[in-house]
């Protein structure tokens, strides 16, 4: 259950409307509900402030949809993640209310929030076209959360001009998730420029020296650009969720701030 129907929930029962034995059915499920074949964390959001993920590798169209459709009853907005498309049109076909973002390789549940007006942005940067899937996997679960998204993408180091003709852009945002294959470099290059925090996020683009992903992996972990985080091959979905932390800490302490100049 997410913070806002629990809030509901209990000024229902503070202004008598809803008897807390009627409470107590909605909140029987908390933390989790168990399925047989998965024990769905419906307390999640509670702690995180996000609904639970579904990765659906590994999972049948049938769980999927199961584990959709029990979310769904205490969260406005669901997403599954790494569906390919015989997979979607499979959860489609048992969810015709969803549908599939081919981009991001995901199956949304529920409509997405609008963008938060003046929140801190996050740019979504790319190496190289091929690393584009990761970057709108990330891209994806910042929206979902209302956080506004500014893409730039295939600026790798090959063509270094090609970022450095966008620095203003990139200035503009407060967190940085970079998307690199190869030899994975172009993280330490942003780190190296820009103020705010970056997340590097090593993805499995390049020959074979590359590893799947391991050449770049390293190379971040390496990085001469001081205080880069560096997440798993091609987990677009956490660096989302690295970058929604720190953009959690940078608006309260926004917040604190315009409360100061108000009173």
């Amino acid at each position: 259950m997410d913070k806002a129907k629990l809030l509901f929930l209990l000024e229902t029962i503070a202004r008598g409307d809803v008897s807390p034995e009627a409470a107590l059915e909605t909140l029987k499920d908390l933390p989790y509900a168990d399925l047989g074949f998965a024990r769905v964390d419906s307390h999640r959001s509670l702690r995180h402030g996000h609904a639970e993920v579904i990765f659906c590798p590994g999972k049948t169209a049938e769980q999927i949809a199961s584990i959709a459709q029990r979310l769904r009853e205490t969260h406005d907005l669901v997403i599954a993640s790494r569906a390919d498309g015989a997979l979607s049109g499979e959860v489609l076909k048992l969810c015709p209310c969803a549908r599939y973002e081919a981009g991001a390789r995901a199956i949304v549940f529920g409509d997405m929030p609008d963008t938060a007006a003046g929140a801190p942005v996050v740019n979504v940067v790319t190496a190289g076209t091929a690393d584009i899937p990761v970057a709108e996997e990330c891209a994806l679960f910042l929206n979902a959360a209302s956080v506004p998204v500014q893409r730039l993408y295939d600026v790798g180091v090959a063509g270094i001009h090609r970022l450095l003709d966008n620095l203003d852009l990139l200035r503009k945002g407060a967190i940085t998730v970079v998307c690199a294959g190869m030899d994975g470099a172009l993280p330490s290059v942003v780190g190296g420029i820009l103020e705010g925090p970056v997340i590097a996020v090593p993805t499995s683009v390049g020959y074979g020296a590359a590893f799947e992903g391991l050449a770049p992996l390293l190379s971040m972990l390496n990085s001469c650009a001081a205080g880069i985080t560096v997440v798993n091959i091609d987990n677009g979905f956490g660096a989302a969720y690295a970058a929604l932390r720190m953009h959690n800490a940078l608006a309260a302490r926004d917040l604190q701030l315009f409360s100061k100049q108000l009173f």
